[in-house]
């Protein structure tokens, strides 16, 4: 405790800074205020509140002077629960972009029982009213946070909160709020009335008018039927944004899951942006030269109802060939395949999923002597073609078949970075390799740039050994979750995992954990600035003494 004497009055107050912990007694007092002499947080000594919002309020101890001796209650009760100071204090992170806040407010409601409900509301909440562009990268990120909780150990959970609420925060840094409008009152409008205005919006670039639908279908109709509204109007154009709409409509439903669909209208309204400002694939010259692949989507578009029909009561089995042909050089093979497999009875889960095994393989066999940047180019294919194969199990609308398109068509435009097709292990290399000595190998490969195809070795070989695929998700998780990983690192790792939930044989599983194994290697290491920023807040949360350094 720190006791100081001040204007003839005794305050008695925790010695350490609630900043980073230096002792304020060697601070200075003036004018009612004590300032730490570290940071310059500034603190009035009754309460202990701050004048900075950066660094929280200091515990004070109520006083009382009785013969001259000063007494002093050693265990006041709090002004409020623990649980609503750090609920309260994460909001501020958000609010402020203040990153050590944020990493604390994470540690401690993790130590409380709400160390993931309370941060993924809180910054949904946010997120959904403080951009007034709407769902957003940062969201994104916090939706796939969310998605791989259950695959990381303990302390990655905490680092995976922190990770997505600080993305949310510093999405939303510097930007003005988000107004949202009504809905329509009319609450006996149809699922088709509602569709078509929400798609003919959307398509003249009307975002308020978009919104007002999107929130009227919100409160009436039920949750496949909104999946189906925003896929239709989300492929009405080709690989909007460069895969991003699709992937944060998928996201933003994804997130739904974890907070409640009651939250629906204002989560699914904040998408709206990310249809009606999106660029449009077909107006690039990527799309239309030297071959139209374009023009082969929406002819596919304009026939797709005749090839649902000839499908009607029929079952597709996958040739054993039919990725390679999704794989092929020429588009008008891949149209044609994509063509027959729907009119042969595919489903738009089973035709998603086939381009999402071929997406994958265009991440795992990435050629390191393209420019770094590509990598880019077959993540967005990769990450699409995975948006597409999640929403197509929660519609069955045959607008999920356009996504397939676009994604095949992306998969085609990737083809040169397959050149030449990097090696990946082969099967039953390494069977008698030690897994637990393979997972620290693999954290190495990331404290090292250039060493993609030694991740990628390492985790085919520790497959081929038997060793435990959790134990090696939670290594992965460790190795993303210490960097500053970006944006694009962040989606491919929950892609990957979720790719590998839904591999249908041992050579796709495989596929799934090492495509995402050989983009982290190519990204790591990082400055992990982040991480010393959690490693702060968590040394802070033990006692440890900051100002002395690190033993």
């Amino acid at each position: 405790m720190l006791i100081l004497y001040h204007e003839g009055s005794a305050y008695i107050m925790d010695l350490r800074c609630p900043h980073m912990g230096f002792p304020l007694s060697k601070g200075s007092v003036e004018d009612g205020l004590l300032t730490c002499d570290w940071h310059h947080a500034r603190f009035e000594l009754e309460h202990g509140d701050t004048l900075d919002i950066w660094a929280d309020d200091v515990q004070t101890f109520p006083t009382e002077v009785r013969d001259g001796a000063v007494y002093v209650d050693p265990d006041p009760e709090p002004d409020v629960p623990p649980e609503t100071h750090w609920r309260n204090r994460l909001a501020d992170g958000l609010a402020e972009n203040l990153s050590l806040v944020t990493a604390k407010s994470v540690l401690h409601l993790d130590a409380l029982g709400e160390g993931f409900t309370t941060p993924v509301e809180t910054a949904v909440d946010f997120g959904t009213t403080y951009r007034a562009d709407g769902w957003g990268s940062g969201l994104t990120t916090l939706g796939a946070m969310a998605n791989i909780y259950d695959e990381v150990a303990h302390d990655e959970k905490v680092r995976a909160m922190y990770v997505g609420v600080t993305e949310v925060a510093d999405n939303c840094s510097g930007e003005p709020p988000r107004f949202d409008q009504y809905a329509l009152t009319n609450d006996d409008l149809s699922k088709e009335r509602l569709k078509e205005w929400f798609r003919e919006t959307c398509e003249v670039r009307d975002s308020n008018g978009a919104e007002r639908c999107l929130r009227a279908a919100a409160n009436v109709l039920d949750r496949d039927d909104l999946v189906e509204m925003l896929v239709a109007a989300g492929t009405d154009h080709l690989y909007m944004n460069t895969s991003h709409t699709l992937d944060f409509v998928n996201k933003a439903v994804e997130t739904l899951d974890h907070v409640g669909w009651e939250k629906r209208e204002n989560v699914l309204a904040s998408t709206v942006d990310a249809i009606t400002d999106a660029s449009r694939a077909e107006e690039t010259s990527s799309w239309r030269k030297p071959i139209d692949v374009a023009e082969l989507c929406f002819d596919a578009h304009e026939d797709l109802d005749d090839m649902v029909a000839a499908g009607a009561g029929k079952e597709w089995d996958r040739p054993d060939d039919f990725v390679e042909t999704l794989l092929a050089e020429d588009p008008h093979v891949i149209d044609e395949a994509l063509r027959d497999a729907v009119a042969a009875g595919a489903t738009t889960g089973q035709l998603a999923h086939a381009v999402a095994v071929a997406a994958t393989r265009r991440v795992a066999h990435f050629s390191t002597s393209n420019e770094f940047s590509d990598w880019n180019t077959v993540h967005h294919t990769f990450s699409y073609a995975n948006a597409v194969e999640n929403l197509a199990a929660r519609t069955d609308a045959d607008d999920v078949y356009r996504a397939c398109w676009d994604g095949a068509m992306s998969v085609y435009l990737d083809r040169f970075l397959n050149q030449p097709e990097a090696p990946l292990p082969d099967p039953g290399e390494g069977a008698d390799t030690d897994p637990a000595e393979l997972r620290e190998r693999l954290l190495d490969t990331f404290d090292e740039q250039g060493r993609v195809d030694e991740a990628a070795e390492i985790v085919g070989h520790y497959l081929d050994s038997g060793g435990d695929v959790a134990a090696l998700k939670q290594t992965m998780g460790e190795g993303l979750l210490r960097e500053d990983a970006g944006f694009h690192t962040l989606q491919n790792v929950e892609a990957g995992f979720r790719q590998h939930e839904l591999a249908r044989d041992e050579e796709e599983r495989r596929l799934a954990l090492i495509a995402p194994t050989r983009y982290m290697a190519a990204h790591f290491p990082t400055r992990r600035e982040g991480e010393q920023t959690f490693r702060i807040a968590e040394r802070l949360m033990q006692g440890e003494k900051i100002h002395e350094g690190e033993d």
